[in-house]
């Protein structure tokens, strides 16, 4: 989820022009803490945050009883995650696109809805063939949750309050992810895979329908035309920017690591020396409570050691949990989810607010972007950590999530040095 950029354009694919608003915090009539509209606000889109995570992932904590029934390797079984990723990382710059023709809240509401009806039947799935091609599309459904979500935020909320409504969209995605995992593994547990996701689908009908009916319409959205050649172009222009390339890169590196460590884990935990039962595995997710407090608090992480700073804290954090879940102790590799959990969420909300620091014009195709790197990695780390998991066992996965991480710190030293050289050239704008 994230949940990435922090600003938005007003017209897409056309001449992508940053608002104007006034610059007195008495005369602006965005939404700030306290002011109204904004508590519901950021519940809408907390919940528009559980439901995409729940939804999206609503196969990850189940992926040994999906082997079981359909007799396959966790490495095919890991195309339900992978497929909705993809799907989700594909579709996620079409998408908006679509959100500033139409608005920011039409396409999440139609987003959510279709993902909603794919979801419902996603239990019926007579073949894994079939379940695969479901959760592809409801991924590519939920792709105009994230860009559109932050591209909302950045016109409807005060630029001093917007890391805070940023974070709490973050951690929306991070209780989603962590209540869809605890609830499959346990109802999974009594009435099987079927069931489970059933239930997430029908708690993501009640996240959807409350979403809608508290989200305050926009009041700072220009509609825009679609110009597919002004989008090619303000695309372009994005991944020609040194920075924002190594911020999207960032973005995937880390949630490489996530997706391949929280895909393989069930499998890790069900067999030997652990043999836990499939609840007890599920409720494992709980540690995403710490996502939720690392995300919300990345703003002032930031303010005490700079970006860069904070992201090679977040990787240093990652690389020690996944050392310590090698043990076969269940306490240290407890604690060694906590670590990679916190420093995976922390490091995804300072890159992504990086993005719309960086990005001055085009910002929701920015946010754009980094959504679809994002994804991408997601996707990449649930398909070769679980090909890594059988080929080598669980020492196989944390060896690409190392190899990730360490990506990470190369990146940030890059830029690091590039940054100071820059600095040594004349005064640029602070990234």
């Amino acid at each position: 989820m994230s949940p990435a950029s922090t600003g938005a354009s007003t017209t897409v694919g056309a001449v992508t022009t940053t608002p104007s608003f006034p610059s007195s915090s008495s005369s602006d009539s965005r939404m700030a803490p306290g002011g109204p509209g904004y508590r519901r606000m950021s519940f809408a889109l907390f919940l528009a945050g559980v439901a995409t995570f729940a939804l999206l992932y609503s196969t990850q904590a189940l992926l040994p009883l999906i082997s079981g029934e359909f007799g396959v390797a966790a490495s095919e079984a890991s195309w339900t995650v992978a497929a909705a990723t993809g799907g989700l990382a594909l579709f996620v710059l079409p998408m908006s696109a679509l959100s500033e023709r139409y608005g920011r809240r039409a396409v999440m509401t139609v987003s959510l809805a279709v993902a909603v009806g794919v979801g419902l039947l996603v239990p019926f799935a007579p073949s894994l063939g079939t379940l695969v091609v479901l959760r592809g599309v409801q991924g590519a459904a939920l792709a105009g949750l994230p860009a559109s979500a932050t591209a909302y935020l950045a016109e409807e909320v005060r630029p001093k309050a917007l890391i805070t409504a940023i974070g709490l969209f973050v951690a929306g995605n991070s209780v989603g992810g962590m209540s869809g995992r605890v609830i499959t593994g346990w109802v999974a547990q009594e009435w099987g895979w079927r069931v489970a996701v059933g239930v997430i689908g029908a708690v993501a009908v009640a996240c959807a329908v409350a979403f809608r009916l508290l989200l305050p319409a926009p009041r700072h959205f220009t509609p825009g035309s679609l110009r597919p050649r002004v989008l090619v172009r303000t695309v372009r222009d994005h991944l020609a920017n040194p920075l924002l390339c190594r911020l999207y890169a960032i973005g995937a590196l880390f949630m490489t690591v996530f997706g391949g460590v929280y895909t393989v884990i069930g499998y890790r935990l069900t067999e030997e020396p652990f043999s836990l039962p499939q609840g007890i595995v599920g409720s494992i997710f709980l540690v995403y409570l710490v996502g939720t407090v690392s995300a919300s608090t990345a703003g002032r992480l930031v303010g005490r050691l700079g970006r860069r700073g904070a992201l090679y804290l977040a990787g240093g954090t990652t690389a020690t949990g996944l050392l310590l879940s090698l043990a076969d102790s269940l306490a240290l590799v407890l604690l060694g989810l906590v670590l990679i959990t916190s420093g995976f969420f922390a490091g995804h909300a300072v890159a992504s607010s990086a993005v719309s620091k960086t990005a001055t014009t085009g910002r929701a195709q920015a946010s754009a972007l980094y959504q679809s790197a994002y994804y991408i990695g997601s996707s990449a780390g649930s398909t070769v950590g679980a090909l890594a998991f059988h080929a080598g066992g669980w020492a196989g996965t944390v060896g690409v999530g190392v190899l990730a991480v360490l990506g990470v710190v190369t990146i940030t030293v890059f830029g690091t040095r590039a940054a100071r050289l820059q600095s040594r050239r004349g005064p640029v704008a602070a990234h």
